[in-house]
C-alpha cells in the first residue's frame, strides 16, 4: 500500500527542520508516543536505529526506526519495522516562500500473515493517521 498526503505549514523551512529534527519534539504531536530511544549509529544519520513505544487504547506496540536518507532542509527517511509490518516514509519539504513550508509525507507498508488482511480493511485508516499527525506537526511548529 502507498500513499502520499502533505500539509502546508506557516513558518519558514529552517524552523520546520529544527522542530521536526529533534526527537525531543516527537511527544508533542505524535499522539500515543510513550519513548524514543536511540538505539546504534549517529543519532538522526542515515544507519541510525531508534526504538519507538506506542499506547493506543490498552494496545502497546513497538518499532524500530532506521534512518535511510538525511538530506536536510529537503527530505528526512526512514524504515519503521513492527511486527508483521514494514513500512517506508519519506518526509520531503519545500520552502513555498519565507514563512511557508510544504511538507510532503510518502509512507509504502508492506504486510506479513494477519496484518495483510487488517490492513486491507482498514486501508484509510493509515493515510488518516498520517494526516493526524502532520496535522498535530502543523499545529506545535506554528505555535513555537
Amino acid at each position: 500500500m502507498k500513499y502520499a498526503v502533505d500539509i502546508e505549514i506557516n513558518k519558514p523551512i529552517d524552523k520546520v527542520i529544527e522542530l521536526f529534527d529533534n526527537p525531543e519534539n516527537m511527544k508533542e504531536w505524535m499522539e500515543g508516543l510513550i519513548s524514543f530511544e536511540h538505539i546504534s549509529g549517529t543519532p538522526g544519520q542515515v544507519g541510525a536505529k531508534s526504538r519507538l513505544k506506542f499506547k493506543t487504547g490498552k494496545r502497546e506496540m513497538e518499532m524500530i526506526e532506521t534512518v535511510t536518507v538525511r538530506n536536510l532542509p529537503h527530505e528526512f527517511s526512514g524504515t519503521y519495522e513492527a511486527k508483521g509490518v514494514y513500512n517506508h516514509v519519506s518526509n520531503k519539504f519545500v520552502a513555498l516562500s519565507n514563512n511557508k513550508t510544504k511538507l510532503t509525507n510518502e509512507q509504502e507498508f508492506q504486510f506479513k500473515g494477519f496484518m495483510k488482511i487488517l490492513a486491507f480493511l482498514m486501508q484509510g485508516a493509515f493515510k488518516k493517521q498520517s494526516l493526524k499527525y502532520m496535522t498535530a506537526f502543523k499545529t506545535f511548529a506554528e505555535k513555537n
